[in-house]
Order: C-alpha cells, then sequence, then structure tokens
C-alpha cells in the first residue's frame, strides 16, 4: 500500500479535460507502475539472502562446540627470562627438499644420527656435520602411515606414534612391529608423541580418540577432551591409560630422575606431569600452564632443561575461539564449506628448567606449527609439519637475550 501511495502522489496533475475522459477511452492514463519499488527490495534481498542462509546453516549445522574451562586460559602467558624474537636470522636449512614435514626429532649420540618422521611415510636418518652442506640424507624404513613421535630404545631399535597405524617398533635391521593400537578396548586415533623410562617402560600420547591427524582442527573446535596418556609394557605387552580427558594429548618425556612423565595439552597451553614413581605415584599435577603458545613435542636436553615446542603463539582469533563457543562454530562451518582458517603464527621454542620455571624462548614470526626441538652442540634443531626441512640455529651467534 506503501508504494502505491508514493506512486499516486509522485503522479503529475491531470488537467479537467483528461479527468472527464471515461476511463475507457484509449487516451486514459495507464495504470500505475510499481516498478520504482523494485530496487529497493532487489537490494534488501541481496543484503539479507547471505545473513538468512548463514543463520539457517548456522542453526541446522549439527556440529556443537563445548565450552572450554576458560578460567584455566585468562591468565597472561608466561614469559621467559631471556628470548630471540627473530629466530629465522641465521638459521640453516639441514635436508632441504629430502625431508617432508619433519615432525618430531631424536638424536643418536653414539652414531651422530637424527632420526626424524616425515610425511611421506618414512623415518630418515640424517647425518649431521659442521656444514649443512654435507648432511646426508638417508630414507632408512617406511612405516606405511604417517610416523609423527620417536624415541631411540635400549636395544638399538626406534619406537614410533604413528598417527595411523598406533605403537610401532622398528628393529635396527628395520623390521617393523605393530606393539599396540587400542587401549580399553578404544582404538588409537591419532597415536602422537613417545618416550621409553629406563626400565623400558613406553609412554606415549593419544592426542584423540574421535579425530585423525587430517581432521585435529575439528578436535580443537569442538573443544572436548578425547586425548589419553598411555602406557605399554614390553613385557607384559599391556596397555593402560594413565589420564583421560585430556585437550589434545602432544608431547610426552620422561623426568631425568624417573619419577614423573610430563605431557602436553596443546589445546590448554600447558603441560601435566604423571607421577610413575614415588609417595606420589599414579596422581596427576599441573607442571607448567599458561604457556605463551600451544606445545607440541617436549625434549630433555640431559642438561637439566626441557624443549617445548609452540606450533604458535595465542593469536587474536585463538584467543577469541578458546572463549566462545560460537565463534568455533562459526570456523567449523567455514572450514566445512569456504575453506581452511589460517591463524598460526610466532612458532617457536620454549626452554624452561626441571620445575617448569620459564628460562628461554626462541620464537620468530615467520614460524607456524613449529613441532618438535632439540639440543645438539650448539646448535638448536626444529622440525615442522609444514617445511620441507629440519632447520637449526647457532645459540651461541644467535643467542636469547635478558628482556627487558
Amino acid at each position: 500500500m506503501l508504494a502505491q501511495y508514493l506512486d499516486n502522489i509522485m503522479q503529475p496533475p491531470m488537467d479537467m479535460a483528461t479527468k472527464s475522459r471515461p476511463a475507457s477511452s484509449p487516451s486514459s492514463p495507464k495504470p500505475t507502475s510499481r516498478k520504482t519499488s523494485w530496487p529497493f527490495l532487489t537490494v534488501l534481498l541481496t543484503v539479507l539472502s547471505p545473513v538468512l542462509v548463514a543463520t539457517l546453516v548456522f542453526q541446522l549445522d549439527s556440529f556443537e562446540p563445548a565450552r572450554l574451562p576458560i578460567h584455566e586460559l585468562t591468565q597472561p602467558p608466561l614469559k621467559a627470562l631471556k628470548k630471540n624474537d627473530h629466530m629465522l636470522q641465521g638459521s640453516e636449512l639441514v635436508g632441504f627438499k629430502q625431508l617432508i614435514e619433519p615432525e618430531d626429532i631424536a638424536y643418536d649420540s653414539n652414531s651422530g644420527v637424527i632420526y626424524t618422521s616425515c610425511a611421506d611415510g618414512w623415518v630418515k636418518r640424517v647425518t649431521i656435520n659442521d656444514s649443512v652442506a654435507d648432511t646426508i640424507v638417508e630414507s632408512w624404513v617406511s612405516t606405511g602411515g604417517r610416523p609423527l613421535g620417536l624415541a631411540l630404545g635400549h636395544d638399538n631399535e626406534v619406537i614410533v606414534a604413528d598417527a595411523f597405524k598406533g605403537l610401532l617398533k622398528i628393529s635396527g635391521e628395520g623390521k617393523v612391529e605393530l606393539l599396540a593400537d587400542e587401549a580399553e578396548g578404544v582404538k588409537f586415533k591419532l597415536t602422537d608423541a613417545v618416550d621409553i623410562a629406563e626400565d623400558g617402560t613406553i609412554y606415549f600420547t593419544d592426542a584423540s580418540y574421535k579425530y585423525n591427524l587430517l581432521e585435529f582442527f575439528w578436535d580443537l573446535l569442538e573443544g572436548k577432551p578425547y586425548g589419553r596418556a598411555i602406557s605399554y609394557d614390553p613385557v607384559t605387552k599391556e596397555t593402560k591409560v594413565l589420564a583421560h580427558n585430556l585437550y589434545f594429548a602432544n608431547g610426552v618425556v620422561v623426568s631425568p630422575d624417573q619419577q614423573y612423565v610430563v605431557f602436553c595439552e596443546s589445546f590448554m597451553r600447558r603441560c601435566r606431569k604423571y607421577y610413575i614413581q614415588g609417595k606420589k605415584k599414579g596422581s596427576l599435577e599441573t607442571f607448567i600452564d599458561n604457556l605463551p603458545g600451544l606445545p607440541d613435542n617436549i625434549h630433555h636436553d640431559g642438561h637439566g632443561h626441557y624443549y617445548i615446542a609452540l606450533a604458535s603463539e595465542i593469536t587474536v582469533a585463538l584467543d577469541l575461539a578458546h572463549k566462545h563457543p560460537f565463534l568455533r562454530k562459526l570456523m567449523g562451518i567455514y572450514t566445512k564449506y569456504i575453506g581452511e582458517i589460517n591463524m598460526w603464527k610466532n612458532g617457536g621454542i620454549f626452554i624452561v628448567d626441571l620445575e617448569g620455571k620459564p628460562m628461554e624462548h626462541y620464537y620468530d614470526p615467520g614460524l607456524a606449527l613449529i613441532s618438535s626441538g632439540i639440543k645438539i652442540g650448539n646448535h638448536i634443531y626444529c622440525g615442522s609439519i609444514v617445511r620441507p626441512y629440519i632447520f637449526r640455529l647457532d645459540v651461541t651467534k644467535h643467542p636469547a637475550r635478558a628482556t627487558v
């Protein structure tokens, strides 16, 4: 009615002669056109349609993220006593284009060889030298899956956490043996990290029993604790779940005194320890929290320090996603119907002492998804799930310096 009224009052006035003509006269005015209202409706529909469709998709999509215990994420990130915030400057590339996404690194000091786990399924051996130009890369054994965490055994074997296969043992002769692929009747979905105690017990993590490696981002978005910390006894062949309900259980390391195991919960920005000896045996407590990024693997350097790989700093997008489930749902819908979301940056290595006190932080805006870091001689060697090489940094030439 409003459109018709506006059309009528905008018509030019008619003279008396025109008014006196019969309605059937050929010269009578034609019925008023309503075309002037269509541009407005078109614009309105153009603007509202995507909103309506998005709202409908949001309401109908069955994916429902959980609310994380955000009270544990509200503290400001920890800061180290020293830092190097341009880690790429002065770094060298080891095994360039021969090591596809080398996730973890294990060093055999007797042979001077690095073992690393690559995305093409190969566990590769890298002979390091003073000059990276003299690096020798050997494709040693293919697991047929996606090897992630590595640990050197006591009898010349290598224990592998394979994301798709489970917990594996590779003998010195290169024979692959499956040790375990389930615990408590629940299959591993993302076997992630591994370490070995002096008594031979193997400790490892199943990052998620719901999502596999290709779906890890959905574990973050859903925000539910599907991770587990597990032990394997090579004598009895028994797997035992040590801790349930972990938020993406990742790196694991046995303490030098063999009293506890530290493992990382990536999406909660913390590391926790589980006591395997002593009066506290079987108990779980915080080792370090409020990390300045998402922890991946953790390694001990043999000199009283843990090297924690941080895949990414806590970006604004990650921080908001942690706090607001509806934003994670929006991210999920975007990922499902449009494409991947890239919100990773400032990856690096966070070094703490045996008590979890922050010591040094090496990182760089150009680094993302750093997955492991170990100290060999004067160098920090870093693995990654996106780069085609290991990179190393001589920390005597490029040290972390005291923060102001």
